[in-house]
């Protein structure tokens, strides 16, 4: 099952005091980006984000999902409807997020 637009939008209105969000499109789910590095995303209508060690202390309670077959499990945010707590979640979570990987060259 794909993740609807009106999901992607309603997480994209509760993260808008953010600055740097930034989303990609891969196969019907959504791929977040927060100032230039992944920090989640959303899969069949759920926001997962990366278990570091920011997001599991903010959110000790979480459970641990697999966005797809095959992938690693990520965290999922349950307190969706809490902007104030999905901004100090992203903001929490970007130092312990990994550093984009450099594009390849041609």
């Amino acid at each position: 099952m794909a993740s609807s637009k009106e999901y992607l939008n309603f997480i994209l209105d509760q993260l808008s005091e953010l600055d740097e969000i930034t989303v990609r499109a891969l196969m019907g789910e959504f791929i977040i980006y927060y100032r230039g590095k992944i920090a989640g995303g959303i899969y069949d209508d759920r926001l997962l984000v990366k278990p570091v060690k920011a997001a599991i202390s903010c959110m000790p309670t979480a459970t641990y999902e697999l966005p797809y077959e095959g992938a690693k499990e990520m965290l999922r945010v349950d307190e969706v409807d809490n902007r104030e707590f999905l901004t100090g979640l992203f903001n929490a979570m970007y130092e312990e997020l990994p550093a984009p990987k450099p594009k390849k060259k041609k």
